[in-house]
Order: C-alpha cells, then structure tokens, then sequence
C-alpha cells in the first residue's frame, strides 16, 4: 500500500509539472505578443478549433518527436545523448520535496501531500538544482562547438555565482522558523502575527525573499539572466541540438520555472495555506467564523498552491518579457558585489532581531 501512495504521489507530481511546463510554451508566446500588441500563437487547430493557441504546445511535440535527431561527428554520442537526460531529470526531482497540501488521513493512515517529506528538504532542492548544471556544461562540451561550450561555461559561472546567493537568503528564514523541512516551514506560517497578519515567510523576511526570487530567476537562465542562451549572438549550449533531445533541454528550462515558483511558494508564501482557512472553516480575527467542509477546506488549499506557483511563473515570464538582458560583467557584479552582501547582512539583521526581541 505504501509503495502505491508512492508511485501516485511520483504520478500526479510528473502529472503537474508536465501539464505546467507545457502550458508555460503556451504562455510565453501568447504573454509576450499581448504585451507587445501582436496576435501570438493560434494557427495550431484540432477540427477547426484554434483555443487562443493552445494547441500549438501539442504541435511543438509532434515537430520535435519528427526531427531528425542530429550528433556532430566528432562530438561524444553518450554525452550528447545523456545531457539533456541530466538537466531534465535534475529539474523535475526538486518537486518531491515541495509540500502542495496539508497531511491528510486516509485508509487509516496519514498521508503527506509530498511525494518525499524529509527533513532536509532545502538542501536536497538545492543540491538537485545544483546538478542541474552538468547537463549544462556537458551538452556544451559534447557538441564540439565553441559557440555551445563557451555558452555552458556562461552557465555554470553564473549558476555558481547565484547558488551562493540562494543558499545564504533562506538562512535568515531557517533561523525564524528552526527547520529545514519545506512541510514544517509551511505549516509554521499559519500562525498569525500581531493577531492579523499571516506569518508568512515574505513578512519576517522581506529583503530574504527579493534576494532568493532575483537569484532564482537567474538560476532558470532566463531574461534578463540568460546569457547562457544569448539567442541573439552565440545561440548558446543548446546549439547542437534537435529533435526530442532539445525539446528536453527546452522543457526542463519551463519545469525549473515551476519548481522555482513552488519553492518560494512554500518558503515566502504560505504553501498551501490560505490566511484565516484552519482544519474547521474560516476563523477571522475579528471573531467571524464559518465552517466548512474539511473536504472543501483541503480542496482550497490545494487549489492556493497551485494558484500561488501559477502566479509566480506569470510574474517571472513577466521580468522575462520586460527587461533587457544584462551584459555579463554587470551580471556578476550584481550576484557578487550585490546580493551576496545583501544576503549576509540580512542574515546578520535576522540574528540581532532574534536576540534583541526572543
């Protein structure tokens, strides 16, 4: 029975983020050309119906699974072929740890709404994204171009240079909340704060959360921190890619956007927790109540999650659309000589706070 929770769990989590990463195709094409006041995607139709082109992430996949699947001659076949299994695969087991409900019961047992619930759930996220960045660098380097390996080593400095940014700006959320535990995490910040506020993690930590949301759209390599890519000079380490092989390369950038926003869902805010919703029904502070269903309540808290990382994958297509691209020097003073200052004096701040007020 335990193993059959499990392989759901794994199912409905490889489920979500396909099915997100997916419509992430959809979205960036169609957010893009409302906000450039173009048409976008909609030639893509299934018996004359078009669906504001949502089809289109279908026909991508159609078109990728046709190519010809392309190695260059004195390019590493194994290594080109096991590189974009790597940066895939690291993207999509960040997700296990991330908690998307409350524990329930269930066939007399309690059941985590999380595929892995282990104490150590930043870390292991941390340490997947971290891995992420061999499939990076060995497609680069198993390609034999010099336009796709000087784009890898674009990627893995600038993923090392924002890892320690990352890292450092949740210490201060550690040192609030005392776990390493994504379910912990989420479950402290339902407590309430001066009796109104939502202890959420964006309230005890707000110069935390710019931090990690800045370093976590530069670890997903998009605008304005996508200089591992560069379209519009050397292409990037992607360059001799085709067929299925890129589409996992180019889908795995979408599902790190996903985990992404899922991780600063559960850290900065709330998880799966709606303000003033507890186990009975809605309990304002000001003494109204009205209790609910606990089906309906767990529904609602799932659907918040959901609507919390849909939003923030909204909002990081949004800077993607909106900013240009730095130029590389200003990409690393700003990791370097901007937020990993921030990050230790935030740290330094937390503490102080801790001590002066318990």
């Amino acid at each position: 029975m335990d193993i059959l929770i499990i392989l759901i769990k794994i199912f409905m989590m490889i489920g979500f983020l396909m099915v997100m990463g997916l419509l992430l195709t959809w979205v960036e094409r169609k957010q893009s050309a409302v906000m450039q006041d173009r048409i976008g995607a909609n030639r893509a139709d299934i018996l004359g119906m078009r669906l504001m082109g949502l089809f289109h992430p279908l026909a991508d996949a159609l078109k990728l699974l046709t190519k010809e699947d392309f190695v260059p001659p004195s390019g590493s076949r194994f290594i080109h072929t096991l590189a974009p299994f790597i940066a895939f695969t690291t993207a999509l087991v960040g997700f296990a740890v991330i908690p998307f409900g409350p524990p329930i019961h269930l066939f007399h047992r309690e059941i985590t709404l999380q595929v892995a619930d282990i104490h150590v759930g930043i870390l292991f996220v941390f340490v997947a994204a971290g891995l992420s960045i061999y499939g990076v660098i060995l497609a680069g380097w198993s390609s034999a171009n010099r336009y796709s390996l000087l784009g890898a080593l674009r990627g893995a400095a600038q993923t090392i240079s924002y890892e320690v940014s990352i890292g450092l700006s949740v210490i201060g959320l550690l040192m609030v909340f005392g776990s390493l535990s994504l379910s912990e995490i989420a479950h402290a910040q339902g407590d309430l704060i001066w009796g109104f506020l939502p202890r959420w993690g964006v309230m005890v930590q707000p110069l935390g959360f710019l931090i990690f949301f800045t370093a976590a759209v530069a670890e997903t390599k998009r605008v304005p921190f996508d200089l591992p890519e560069g379209e519009s000079e050397i292409i990037g380490f992607f360059l001799e890619y085709s067929g299925m092989k890129f589409g996992l390369l180019w889908i795995g950038e979408f599902v790190e956007i996903v985990v992404m926003s899922g991780l600063i869902t559960a850290l900065f805010f709330g998880g799966w927790q709606v303000p003033f919703l507890y186990e009975h029904g809605f309990e304002f502070p000001w003494g109204t109540r009205a209790g609910l269903p606990h089906g309906l309540v767990l529904t609602l808290q799932v659907a918040s999650f959901v609507f919390k990382v849909a939003f923030f994958c909204w909002f990081q297509m949004l800077v993607r659309w909106t900013f240009p691209r730095f130029r590389y020097d200003q990409l690393m003073r700003l990791g370097w000589k901007g937020l990993l200052p921030l990050s230790l004096l935030n740290i330094l701040v937390t503490g102080i706070v801790i001590l002066v007020f318990d």
